[in-house]
């Protein structure tokens, strides 16, 4: 999958000496759901509801663009299986945990799995943002200018 140790700083956070190998290695989607995603199953409506909003998210994320269908398959897998130990009478088992942590690393639902896995998702820019910018230096020439 990706590499161990400290997960890296986005591209746009790193400094300009990187080569353009470098640079162009890291894979990048944009944010939100998908156009094209198939046609999923439902959540399992007696999955416990943390693990039925975990599973819905995944819709909603940008590394779901890249998912086939096994990749479907392993997330109903992982949600079953959180559920299960969402609902357990025994409490969260150490081992069932770290297993459920390692599937859904596998499915890059994490931040931190992206940048492992050099992938990266394009976050949304607020539309006013740049307007601030200029106000905010328009001002600022005003009372020094």
């Amino acid at each position: 999958m990706g590499t161990r140790g400290p997960i890296g700083k986005r591209s746009e956070e790193r400094m300009g000496h990187r080569s353009k190998e470098e640079q162009n290695a890291v894979t990048k989607a944009p944010s939100g759901a998908p156009v094209d995603l198939p046609d999923l199953p439902d959540a399992d409506p007696l999955w416990h509801p943390i693990a039925a909003d975990w599973y819905l998210s995944l819709r909603e994320s940008g590394q779901a663009a890249f998912y086939q269908p096994s990749d479907w398959a392993v997330a109903r897998y992982a949600a079953d299986l959180m559920s299960k130990v969402l609902m357990s009478e025994r409490g969260p088992n150490g081992q069932l945990v770290a297993a459920l942590n390692s599937v859904m690393s596998s499915l890059l639902t994490t931040e931190g799995d992206r940048r492992r896995a050099r992938m990266e998702l394009e976050r949304k820019k607020p539309a006013s943002q740049g307007d601030a910018d200029v106000t905010v230096l328009d001002d600022y020439r005003s009372a020094f200018g």
